[in-house]
C-alpha cells in the first residue's frame, strides 16, 4: 500500500523519498497504556482502523496474568502512567475482561475501556462484574462508547443494521447506573466540527447522558484512515514548520500490548493504530519499548501529526 498510493514514500524508517532526515519521536512522557484484548468482535464495521470482525483472530485475548506482568513492568521501569486503557475488537468479548480491569483499579490507575455497548458487554455476567467495579473504584472506570455518528443512519452504514439501538441501550445502562462515559466517533461524514459536536451534543440531551459533547477528550472526533490517498511525510524540519513539538504526538506518551496469533509472548507496539506493522513492534518488555519512533507509516502523519488525533484522553 504504502509504494501503491505514496509512490515509494515511507520505505526507509530514517529517510524521506526526497533524502531529507525522517521525525522521530522519543518516549518524553508516558501518560497511558493501552492493551489491545484481542480483534474478534461482534461486528464488522466498514472501516475498521484495525480489521476487526467476529473471524478476524490476528490478535488472540490476553489475560489477566499477562496484564499483570506489565503492571509490575510499569512499576520497575517507573513511568508515571497513569491511565491503563483497553481496546480491541471487542474488549468484552474476552472472557478476562473484568478481572483484568480489575488489577489495574486495585494499583490505583484510571482505566479507559473502548465498548460498543452492545451484546458482549451487555450479557448478565458482564454487568455484574462491572456493577462491582464501578461501586469498589468509583470515579476511576470510563467507558468510551463508540458512536461513529450521531444519527442512526450514518452509524449504522459504518456498524450495519440495528447497531445504533443496541449501542444506546447499552449506554442507556451505564448512564442509569452512574458509569463515566464517553464517546468516540469520526469525522468522516463531512460535518464541521462545530456541527458534528452540536448533533452530539442533541443525542445526548435526548437520553439524559452526562457525557460533554465540546469536550475532546470526552466526544473524540477520529479523521478516518483512508489509505487510498496521499500523505506528506514528516521530516525533522516539519516540527517547525508546523510550529508542533514530538511531545504532541501520542508515540511520546503511549504504548499498546498486544498477542499475535501464534506467539508465545505479547508484545509492545509503538501505536494502536498499527498493530500488524513489524517496525512498530518494539519488544516483548517496557523497557524495549522505551526507544524512539521513526514517523514511517502514512497514520503517522495523517493521524497524529496533521490531523492531532490521540486515542488516550
Amino acid at each position: 500500500m504504502k509504494d501503491a498510493v505514496n509512490f515509494g514514500k515511507f520505505q526507509d524508517p530514517f529517510v524521506t523519498a526526497k533524502g531529507d532526515t525522517r521525525a522521530q519521536v522519543p518516549l518524553s512522557d508516558p501518560q497511558t497504556l493501552w492493551f489491545n484484548t484481542g480483534t474478534l468482535c461482534n461486528i464488522e464495521c466498514e472501516n475498521c482502523y484495525i480489521l476487526s470482525s467476529p473471524t478476524n483472530d490476528a490478535l488472540v485475548y490476553l489475560t489477566a496474568d499477562e496484564i499483570t506482568d506489565y503492571l509490575d513492568q510499569l512499576e520497575d521501569r517507573n513511568w508515571g502512567v497513569r491511565e491503563i486503557a483497553f481496546t480491541g475488537g471487542e474488549p468484552y468479548m474476552n472472557p478476562e475482561m473484568n478481572e483484568m480491569t480489575r488489577r489495574c483499579l486495585e494499583r490505583g490507575y484510571d482505566v479507559l475501556v473502548l465498548t460498543n455497548a452492545m451484546m458482549p458487554m451487555q450479557r448478565k455476567k458482564v454487568k455484574e462484574g462491572l456493577l462491582e467495579l464501578n461501586a469498589a473504584y468509583p470515579g476511576k472506570l470510563t467507558m468510551r462508547i463508540s458512536v461513529d455518528h450521531w444519527s442512526e443512519e450514518l452509524h449504522d452504514k459504518e456498524r450495519g443494521k440495528g447497531s445504533f439501538d443496541k449501542t444506546i441501550t447499552g449506554m442507556e445502562w451505564l448512564s442509569e447506573n452512574g458509569f463515566t462515559m464517553a464517546v468516540a466517533g469520526r469525522t468522516v461524514w463531512g460535518e464541521t466540527d462545530a456541527d458534528s459536536r452540536q448533533g452530539y451534543a442533541d443525542l445526548y440531551a435526548k437520553h439524559g447522558f452526562d457525557i460533554d459533547a465540546n469536550n475532546p477528550g470526552m466526544t473524540v472526533l477520529f479523521p478516518e484512515m483512508d489509505e487510498t490517498v496521499e500523505v506528506p511525510e514528516i521530516t525533522t524540519d516539519c516540527w517547525g514548520i508546523l510550529n508542533k513539538q514530538p511531545t504532541e504526538v501520542m508515540c511520546s506518551n503511549s504504548r499498546m500490548v498486544v498477542k499475535h496469533k501464534g506467539a508465545d509472548a505479547p508484545s509492545v507496539i509503538a501505536c494502536t493504530l498499527l498493530p500488524y506493522e513489524k517496525e512498530f513492534d518494539m519488544g516483548r518488555t517496557l523497557e524495549e519499548a522505551e526507544k524512539s519512533v521513526q514517523l514511517n507509516h502514512p497514520h503517522c502523519a495523517k493521524f497524529c501529526v496533521l490531523g492531532g488525533a490521540s486515542c488516550s484522553a
